[in-house]
């Protein structure tokens, strides 16, 4: 399996929904199993809400903050982020120019550690 930035990019906006009103700030790249790969680049506002499966935010190009169970974190092109499933986040004060490889994967509810 194959994606790149600039065919994901082309894709962005997708299609409005009820939840993204503005269009879907992602596009597919593949999945496999419990595992999907997703480019996500918001522009404006970052309305994203929990998800059920454990991710990881690869930053792909831009900055701004990243907000974590109330705890905010500065990020550029190169940093990464892990979110256990179900945790509030969201990026804010982002770039123009902002997008993030986004990696999902487990069972809902996330993976468990003993």
């Amino acid at each position: 399996m194959k994606a790149t930035v600039s065919d994901l990019l082309q894709r962005i906006p997708g299609k409005v929904t009820e939840e993204w009103p503005m269009g879907e700030p992602f596009a597919l790249a593949f999945a496999h199993g419990s595992m999907s790969v997703e480019l996500y680049a918001p522009r404006g506002t970052d309305i994203q809400t929990p998800y059920d499966q454990d991710e990881l935010y690869f930053i792909h190009t831009g900055c701004g903050e990243f907000v974590m169970a109330g705890k905010r974190h500065s990020f550029e092109a190169g940093t990464v982020f892990f979110v256990p499933a179900h945790v509030e986040h969201r990026f804010e004060n982002f770039s123009d120019n902002f997008s993030t490889w986004v990696v999902f994967w487990g069972p809902k509810g996330g993976e468990k550690c003993a």
